[in-house]
């Protein structure tokens, strides 16, 4: 079997009729534009992806945030796996994820997870988490746990970490740092205008601060700092090129933009399809312009979407 990625991590996301039946201004026939429609095939390798996923009880964000890209990365057998459980104990009114009180950790999560890794002979393992408040380090120690347990399956497998905000706790940002992650991703979303309206007890100072503190704690040990935002969600080009200045002036290396869809009707509204040819504009001033060493823009990209790839252009 050669060797597949692993990633895990949280993808706001929803495709199919829900989004086409919520978001009617694209065309007079409610339709989205053509560049967000996705392939369904690869029916065989997607279940046996899911099969094993389920037998080892390991949450898949492709299902709860209802990923558009599941069909392709199933296909290539990757997942999109999420620790400390499926419930958040925030809100975000961009996700899909489930919200309400979690459940303890699992303390035999993190073998499952090396598990996983071992099965499908994975070379690279994104690790992510619902938001947990909840937990006095925010799960920090967690994801020190499952990053320690795959070094120790295989030393040199591959691990991103995106992370929740910790509450901005240095502390925290650098239980995580100390386990040795290739990259350490939390991610901003939106602009600072729209972060009260959209990121449910987040604060865009606060997440600015905490890449900041990751890339300050990881430079000894070669760790990246990766961020991303959606487009579409009603900032203006000002708000986004401010956003991207702010990320690299925090030591942010890695950036990735993509599509605002909206999970249901319920959910904060798009308020535009960005064109690709935009997406290519932004990447050309993120990487030309403003210094970032992989940029990754496009209506389907995704935060974790071919991780491994962008690590590997970096070091390269």
């Amino acid at each position: 079997m050669r060797p597949y990625d692993i990633v895990v991590g949280l993808v706001p996301l929803r495709l199919g009729s829900a989004m086409e039946r919520t978001n009617k201004s694209t065309d007079k026939s409610g339709r989205l534009p053509p560049w967000l429609k996705v392939s369904l095939r690869g029916a065989g390798p997607r279940n046996e992806v899911r099969t094993l996923l389920r037998e080892l009880q390991l949450n898949t964000v492709c299902e709860s945030a209802h990923c558009p890209n599941l069909c392709e990365c199933w296909r290539r057998r990757t997942a999109t796996i999420m620790i400390l459980g499926n419930v958040c104990s925030r809100d975000c009114r961009f996700c899909a994820v489930p919200h309400g009180i979690p459940e303890p950790p699992d303390p035999g999560e993190a073998d499952r997870v090396v598990e996983a890794a071992s099965k499908l002979g994975l070379k690279y393992v994104v690790l992510t988490s619902v938001t947990r408040d909840d937990l006095p380090d925010g799960g920090a120690g967690h994801f020190a746990r499952v990053t320690r347990a795959l070094r120790e399956y295989d030393p040199k497998v591959g691990v991103e970490v995106l992370t929740p905000d910790f509450f901005g706790r240095r502390r925290d940002i650098e239980t995580v740092i100390q386990a040795a992650p290739n990259v350490f991703n939390h991610n901003v979303e939106t602009c600072a205008r729209l972060t009260p309206q959209i990121r449910s007890g987040a604060d865009y100072g606060r997440s600015l601060a905490v890449l900041g503190v990751a890339a300050e704690l990881g430079s000894a040990h070669k760790i990246k700092t990766k961020s991303g935002l959606m487009l579409g969600l009603g900032e203006t080009d000002c708000e986004i090129r401010e956003t991207l200045i702010d990320l690299r002036e925090r030591g942010v290396s890695f950036v990735t933009l993509g599509q605002y869809l909206p999970p249901s009707s319920k959910h904060w509204p798009v308020a535009r399809y960005v064109h690709p040819d935009e997406f290519e504009k932004w990447r050309r001033i993120a990487e030309n312009e403003l210094g970032f060493d992989v940029v990754a823009s496009g209506p389907l990209v995704r935060s974790s979407y071919h991780a491994e790839e962008a690590l590997r252009t970096a070091l390269h």
